[in-house]
């Protein structure tokens, strides 16, 4: 029973996070609820009951939207047709089609603050995955088509690679800082795109615009055969990512040592550890699983590249990541989160027309309060444990 309180330790400060995350919106929604708010003076128990039962619409809108009606469920159970069944399993599977690019790039970020390195590079990284993987099987084209989705998925990982090692190389050998050297290499691999997207090689024949012939002659395969379903087997391939950098980071002497490094740098290098060495490969495999995650999304979810195939997941991994502790489990739990909000969001603003400015709102909240975790222990008086590790720590601290 103790060991089993040990492991799930780690989860209060995250999972509290989220519930007060969504207290604090809910008190938001009270609080600009203006037609409830203008019977406070003279009737507060009914707006009382008015602004708690729109949280609770506004919280059962999300969370039909992101994991299904009820109703269609029964509907599907009790007439079983394929479009039944597609009705109601469609809002939880584009809750997973939303987590997927997430997965990828929040294990990436994951991997590198894991070593003591800021990569704040997942959008470049895997806007590059996907223009390599675009870029290959147009080429390849007339080869049989697992043929092309392999090499165009391979392709996707290497230009990743490419783009972090950039940034490692920098780092372990002529000391550039990390957060500069990324966060500029986000704006090339933005400025290649727009390049490449122009050329008539990409470019369909008859538009001008920056947006690449579609390419649904090869597409990663569906995972559950329903019309109308865009899961693919990506999500899968991303949670077997996630058990093998897990496994990489806890079970292998290399993955002790890039843990190692990110506790204490210089005690890694005292004990014989290769500091550079460690560092580059942190970042040639967090942009492995960003350039990764952007080949599966044009090969498996939007089949055409474009300037905006990235909504921001470099930036996004950075706090699931945290909301993850850093874990593989932890980041696959973070993002089918932050996917649920994004998915349900849509629904909670056709039901109750509350802006999606909101999820954006309580995401930030979560964040605050991960990234706070002294305000979590007051607000539930929790006693404070020792640093596990996990989110980088400049050099100069560990020593």
């Amino acid at each position: 029973m103790s060991g089993l309180r040990r492991r799930l330790r780690p989860l209060a400060i995250p999972i509290l996070a989220v519930i007060s995350a969504f207290i604090v919106g809910s008190l938001f929604l009270i609080f600009t609820d203006i037609p409830a708010l203008q019977v406070l003076p003279t009737q507060p128990l009914d707006f009382l009951g008015t602004a708690v039962g729109n949280v609770i619409k506004a919280y059962a809108a999300l969370l039909t939207g992101s994991l299904g009606d009820p109703t269609r469920f029964a509907d599907a159970f009790r007439t079983p047709t394929p479009e039944n069944w597609a009705t109601a399993i469609r809002p939880i599977s584009e809750t997973l089609v939303a987590a997927t690019p997430l997965i990828f790039t929040g294990l990436a970020i994951a991997v590198s603050f894991r070593s003591g390195v800021f990569n704040i590079g997942g959008d470049g990284q895997f806007v590059l995955g996907a223009l390599g993987a675009t870029a290959t099987v147009l080429l390849l084209r007339d080869l049989p088509a697992p043929v092309t989705l392999v090499a165009g998925l391979l392709a996707g990982i290497v230009f990743g690679m490419a783009w972090g090692f950039i940034p490692g190389f920098l780092k372990a050998r002529m000391g550039a800082h990390e957060v500069i050297t990324t966060i500029m290499l986000n704006y090339v691999a933005l400025q290649i795109v727009q390049l490449a997207l122009r050329t008539p090689f990409m470019r369909p024949a008859t538009g001008s615009e920056p947006i690449s012939k579609v390419i649904d002659f090869v597409r990663v395969p569906a995972l559950i055969p329903l019309p109308g379903l865009r899961l693919h087997w990506g999500f899968i391939v991303a949670l077997i990512a996630a058990a093998l950098v897990s496994y990489f980071l806890f079970r292998t002497t290399k993955g002790f040592e890039l843990r190692a490094a990110g506790l204490n740098l210089t005690a890694a290098r005292y004990a014989g550890m290769s500091a550079g060495g460690s560092i580059i490969l942190a970042m040639v495999v967090s942009g492995a699983l960003a350039g990764l995650g952007g080949a599966f999304q044009v090969l498996g979810t939007v089949t055409q590249m474009s300037n905006d195939v990235n909504s921001g997941y470099g930036w996004t991994a950075i706090a699931l990541a945290l909301l993850g502790g850093t874990r593989p489990g932890g980041v696959v739990a973070a993002a089918i989160l932050f996917g649920a909000l994004n998915n349900g969001g849509h629904e909670m603003q056709i039901e109750t027309s509350i802006p999606l400015d909101l999820l954006v709102f309580i995401q930030a909240l979560v964040i605050m309060f991960v990234a706070a975790p002294d305000l979590v222990r007051q607000i539930y008086r929790l006693r404070r444990r020792g640093p596990e590790g996990g989110a980088p720590v400049e050099e100069g601290a560990a020593a």
